[in-house]
């Protein structure tokens, strides 16, 4: 009941139509299987009666409320690959930062839940006496969260190697972004006061005083300028720095809601209408179902449709089915991360995986609930209206409503997350490999 769907009749199913299983690859046989069972993922033609109660009342104390008309809304509830309930559940809506599902896929598709991303230091002189006489080179591997933590743990294995002076530039080549900036130069400029505690402004020495007691504090000191160049310099390497793994990056962008990190992603992968495919052919529903302007969700011209949503989760978990992950370890879970959850007071049924989403007149949230009677169910909703503390509570109550008639099981295997989204391991000194020692 609580896999996602049978491997083995799929298996059998592959075996019948002639396809060999140990001739393909994992990330292959999982796609097949996934697509083997797209059929399902249509309208429901009979829905449980008490369902639909509950859903017409959850409708009705909107509309009473003043909250929304009926046909603002968009439902779509589904256990495991068997419809339950849909209500414009074709319909693209607008579904803020539940864009942020679109990237998520699209990235995991791409790169897999491991992958890391890679920023190259390396130096054009020699190291004499903690003195580097040259310049520090910085060549970008596109890494969206390179942040203050990273910095005072680059700054430190810098000083592992006995460089506390450089007497040329900070030269930053390629895609390197600090804190979300975009302009290498002020990235540059930003890495230059991180890696160098004497330089710290009072925002910096809050985020150190976060990281583990005992971290120490990095004086790397360049006497030269922060330069951009196209193209690098003749220099040799000395650390290869790696950042955290995807899935850990995923989480943060999705439990924070974090817009930047969703953008810097989206164009990681190439843009909106690159996210909005890769996410349409791996769910298997039309691309008109997902419309995307941008990778987070800011702006109303981003439309979902509620099945789409629904698909989008459960094709994550698909992706990491061949993994140690689960689509728990990409979302925040009620009950156990902070981040929208903590900000928007949810009362969200414990150990759901939901995605939040609010524009000014959107109010969204999709997710995972465990329940005894249905197994997972999947749902959306999307509502458009500006009242957003009265319909997030709404959309809570709906839900405490449906576990109340379903029963919940706490930490089922399925969906029991292993990352923590409030400790991610940021600043961490061992992602810092040494090329070359002095």
């Amino acid at each position: 009941m609580w896999e996602l769907f049978s491997y083995g009749v799929i298996s059998l199913w592959l075996e019948m139509t002639g396809i060999q299983t140990q001739t393909l690859g994992q990330d292959t046989i999982a796609t097949l299987k996934w697509q083997a069972g797209l059929p399902q993922l249509v309208s429901p033609a009979n829905s449980d009666q008490t369902l639909v109660v509950a859903v017409d009342k959850y409708l009705e104390d909107l509309a009473v409320q003043g909250l929304l008309t009926a046909d603002a809304q968009g439902i779509w509830l589904q256990s495991e690959l068997r419809p339950l309930y849909s209500k414009n559940g074709k319909v693209p809506i607008p579904g803020a930062s539940l864009t942020k599902i679109a990237t998520s896929l699209a990235a995991l598709e791409t790169w897999g839940p491991q992958h890391q991303f890679e920023t190259l230091i390396s130096t054009t002189g020699p190291i004499t006496n903690g003195i580097l006489r040259g310049d520090l080179v910085i060549n970008g591997g596109s890494d969206p969260y390179f942040v203050w933590e990273e910095a005072i743990a680059l700054g430190n294995t810098l000083q592992k190697l006995g460089i506390n002076q450089v007497t040329g530039n900070l030269v930053i080549v390629g895609n390197f972004l600090m804190n979300y900036e975009s302009d290498p130069v002020v990235s540059g400029q930003l890495l230059r006061e991180g890696i160098n505690s004497d330089t710290w402004s009072a925002t910096f020495r809050n985020i150190y005083n976060r990281m583990p007691p005992g971290t120490p504090q990095p004086k790397v000191a360049i006497a030269g300028s922060v330069i951009s160049q196209k193209s690098p310099p003749k220099a040799i390497p000395i650390i290869n720095h790696k950042s955290l793994p995807l899935i850990y990056i995923l989480k943060t962008m999705n439990v924070e809601s974090n817009n930047d990190l969703a953008e810097i992603l989206a164009n990681n992968l190439g843009g909106a209408k690159v996210v909005q495919q890769k996410a349409a052919w791996t769910t298997g529903v039309p691309q008109a179902e997902i419309q995307l302007i941008n990778g987070s969700g800011l702006g109303v011209e981003n439309r979902l449709s509620p099945r789409a949503v629904t698909g989008m989760l459960m094709a994550i978990q698909r992706c990491l089915q061949t993994s140690r992950w689960f689509v728990a370890d990409l979302f925040p879970v009620s009950g156990y991360d902070q981040g929208t959850l903590r900000d928007q007071s949810r009362n969200i049924p414990q150990g759901s995986v939901v995605k939040t989403g609010t524009l000014n007149d959107v109010i969204a949230l999709a997710g995972v609930i465990p329940t005894q009677e249905q197994g997972l169910v999947w749902f959306t909703m999307i509502n458009r209206s500006p009242y957003w503390e009265a319909t997030r509570a709404e959309q809570d109550k709906f839900l405490q409503e449906l576990v109340n008639q379903w029963g919940i099981v706490l930490s089922p295997p399925a969906i029991t997350p292993k990352i923590n989204g409030n400790k991610l391991g940021l600043g961490a000194s061992n992602r810092n490999e040494i090329i070359k020692e002095y």
